[in-house]
């Protein structure tokens, strides 16, 4: 497909990850430059932005007055809007003799729509990346004084409640890592393309894309397993002290079973 970005020597990449979900249902498959990722014009200036239902919309070339009117129409087909963006940018140059990614920049012999989509699958899961990398940083904050607290004193302060909320909010970031963003598969561009698969290498060693979701992975792992294990005592603390409740109840039977008889005796 000949694209109007053709002719650009340099182009700017703008991700931008908006919410939870993007509804792709709205757009029209008629008014789409590709359906696979959603790809679509924006602009008088012929910018191309490439949209993810994982909440992640991908510009190329578009300035800045043309992306804040097309990001105010995407608002209404948002789900859990963040009120801060995760952003990422990277520069493209184009014309140049050979394929790659260095220093932040890619470096394109001439833009094509599968290229474009190549990179932008790349950027949406770096910033899908980065946004559970922090969640994940500050459960790890959260839940670390509690571990302390049962290697120091031998007890938990926290319910179960709270900390089985803490397993659902994990098992929450590994079901949309997997299940929506699906970053550990290869773009679904690359089947129709396969001699771009040396643009996507290059992408996926630039953010690290493997590496940082096996990290992610074992923290996820991690966390889950130490609030389960906390769960775990809590319930046993629980269940000890309904144990003493119960012989307590069985006593005060004991006790007045002994008084009715005592006073039958004394009669």
């Amino acid at each position: 497909m000949d694209l109007p970005l053709k002719n650009r020597p340099d182009l700017r990449a703008h991700a931008l990850l908006l919410g939870d979900r993007l509804d792709l249902r709205a757009f029209k498959i008629a008014d789409c430059l590709a359906t696979t990722p959603l790809t679509m014009g924006v602009g008088a200036e012929g910018g191309i932005a490439v949209l993810f239902r994982y909440g992640v919309v991908v510009l190329f070339g578009v300035d800045d007055a043309d992306e804040a009117r097309f990001v105010d129409t995407l608002k209404p087909l948002l789900t859990n809007p963040y009120p801060m963006p995760e952003i990422e940018e990277l520069e493209i140059h184009c014309g140049r003799s050979a394929i790659g990614v260095q220093s932040g920049a890619v470096s394109l012999d001439d833009v094509t729509l599968e290229k474009l989509q190549i990179i932008a699958d790349a950027l949406s899961k770096n910033l899908v990346l980065t946004l559970y990398e922090k969640k994940v940083a500050g459960e790890f904050d959260k839940i670390e004084p509690l571990a302390q607290e049962l290697a120091t004193d031998g007890k938990v302060s926290a319910d179960s409640r709270k900390l089985l909320s803490k397993i659902g909010r994990m098992l929450l970031i590994q079901h949309r890592m997997v299940g929506r963003a699906e970053i550990g598969d290869r773009p679904e561009t690359l089947w129709d393309f396969p001699h771009l698969e040396g643009l996507y290498a290059g992408l996926e060693d630039e953010y690290e894309l493997k590496e940082r979701q096996s990290a992610l992975d074992r923290k996820l792992g991690l966390i889950s397993d130490t609030a389960q294990t906390l769960a775990d005592v809590w319930d046993n603390k629980q269940l000890h002290r309904l144990e003493w409740y119960v012989i307590g109840l069985i006593l005060f039977e004991i006790v007045i079973s002994l008084y009715e008889l005592a006073d039958k005796f004394l009669r």
